[in-house]
Formats: structure tokens, C-alpha cells, sequence
């Protein structure tokens, strides 16, 4: 069932706008704590499978195009604020009663802004969360990453999920 089209931004996926502001703050302090006490590549072990540490990425996801020369910093910051704004635009057209999605949109647009500020302010995006799996004596690691990372992930998920239960 199609909801209407909300005349009010409060009726709107628009209620949630509050939530890219938070990821935003708990990103940038995060990585701000990460600047200040750790030195690149400077890891704390926190769980036999989990570090904190500092690591920088030029690129996009697992690092994707981090070794392009620089261009991929202005055509990733580009691309985040146009997909957000295009989000943004969507979560106002949308009802509130689109929770699953409104929250998957409003993830993503505080995610992508977070990494955005990190592009603008350093020239790479600041990663600091480290899941891997000890094997003997080798250990095998996921791409670090960061609460940004985290918010995009979930939203994604969300708007999977979305797409199977509506659709």
C-alpha cells in the first residue's frame, strides 16, 4: 500500500533529520579521540578479534581507487553530498509511516556527510574499527572503518530489507 505524499515536513521521512546530525557528531568525535591518541597505524587490542586503530583511507570501500592520485577525493565528496541530497529529497516526499526506509535514508545521508567532513579536513577519511580473525599465525582483517562506515552499512541494510517487505 502507497502512503500519500506528506503536505508537512513534520508528516515526513524529514521527522528523522536529527539523526544524520547524530551519527555526524559521534563520527567526528570518534575520530577526532583517534587523532589524539593514536599514531598511524598505532593499534590497542580490545577483544581477541577486535583493535582500535589508526588507519587512513583516500579511497571509498576497502580502499577502492585510495591510490588514484587525488582526484578520487573531490569525485567521492561530489558523489556523497549529491546522493545525500538526492536522500534527503526522497525522506521529504516520503510518509513517516516509511520508517524502514526514512531510517535507511537518514543513515546513509549521516554517513556519507561524516566521511565527506573527513575528505574536506584531511584529504582521507579516518578509520579506526578492526575486525579480523587470528588463523595459527596469520590473521586475516576486514578493511578497518569507522561510525560513518557503520551508519551506511546499517542503511543499506535497511533499505534491502525495505525493498523485500514492500516490493
Amino acid at each position: 500500500m502507497k502512503t500519500q505524499r506528506p503536505a508537512r515536513w513534520q508528516d515526513s521521512g524529514w521527522r528523522l533529520m536529527w539523526v544524520p546530525l547524530l551519527i555526524i557528531v559521534l563520527d567526528q568525535l570518534t575520530k577526532q579521540a583517534i587523532l589524539a591518541t593514536l599514531s598511524l597505524y598505532e593499534r590497542i587490542n580490545v577483544l581477541p578479534f577486535f583493535d582500535i586503530v589508526h588507519a587512513q583511507n583516500y579511497g571509498a570501500a576497502f580502499s577502492f581507487l585510495s591510490d588514484a592520485g587525488g582526484w578520487q577525493r573531490w569525485f567521492f565528496t561530489l558523489l556523497a553530498v549529491v546522493i545525500s541530497a538526492v536522500l534527503a529529497f526522497w525522506m521529504r516526499r516520503q510518509s513517516r509511516q516509511e520508517w524502514r526506509l526514512n531510517w535507511a535514508f537518514a543513515l546513509v545521508i549521516g554517513g556519507a556527510l561524516g566521511n565527506v567532513l573527513d575528505r574536506l579536513q584531511h584529504g582521507y577519511v579516518v578509520d579506526f574499527l578492526d575486525l579480523y580473525i587470528r588463523l595459527g599465525d596469520s590473521s586475516h582483517h576486514w578493511p578497518a572503518f569507522n561510525v560513518a562506515d557503520s551508519a551506511i552499512v546499517i542503511g543499506a541494510a535497511l533499505m534491502i530489507w525495505d525493498g523485500f517487505r514492500n516490493r
